[in-house]
């Protein structure tokens, strides 16, 4: 049961290709824009490593600015490969030390899938975060949803690992992350 399990002290949140051109054609952009930041807002409060891509900037532009604005420190991918894990993710992830990581970004069955299908077989335990990823085509999104199910990937949804980071009420951090639930 490990493996559901999120701990503070060995997770990295991992937000893949939420660009400008991309993220225009997507109808959930709102709700990943809303779920991102809350996750984001939880990696702030207990200095969980973020990661962060782009994928060919220069066609699909830079990270949109509901994203970057509450971006602070984070370690950078700028790639043409679909999968994060095919350049040098795995270096930046093995410089973190921390072994689960959580799933964010577009598309999900594109660049999140490999991602994600990397991720295991490189040993990795993943949370992939339902309903902070999107794709344009809702049977691509849960053809995805399912695959990485299959592979081993954790599907779960944006409160359930903020209160599983949380852990308990009546903390300074619930105090600062509850009212951003809402």
């Amino acid at each position: 049961m490990e493996k559901f399990r999120l701990r503070r002290d060995d997770s990295v949140l991992m937000i893949i290709d939420l660009q400008e051109r991309l993220m225009q054609a997507m109808k959930e952009r709102e709700r990943v824009y809303k779920n991102t930041n809350l996750l984001l807002a939880t990696a702030r409060e207990y200095d969980i490593p973020v990661v962060l891509s782009e994928q060919y900037p220069k066609g699909l532009g830079p990270t949109v600015n509901e994203i970057k604005d509450n971006l602070t420190s984070y370690h950078y991918l700028d790639k043409t490969c679909f999968s994060l894990c095919k350049q040098e993710a795995n270096t930046i992830l093995d410089k973190i030390g921390k072994h689960t990581i959580i799933v964010t970004g577009s598309e999900t069955h594109v660049c999140v899938f490999q991602t994600v299908r990397d991720l295991l077989e490189s040993g990795f335990n993943v949370h992939l975060v339902r309903d902070a990823v999107c794709s344009r085509f809702d049977e691509n999104y849960r053809n995805a949803l399912a695959l990485m199910r299959d592979m081993g990937a954790v599907i779960t949804n944006t409160e359930t690992v903020v209160f599983d980071l949380l852990q308990e009420a009546g903390t300074s951090a619930f105090k600062h992350i509850s009212p951003l639930i809402k």
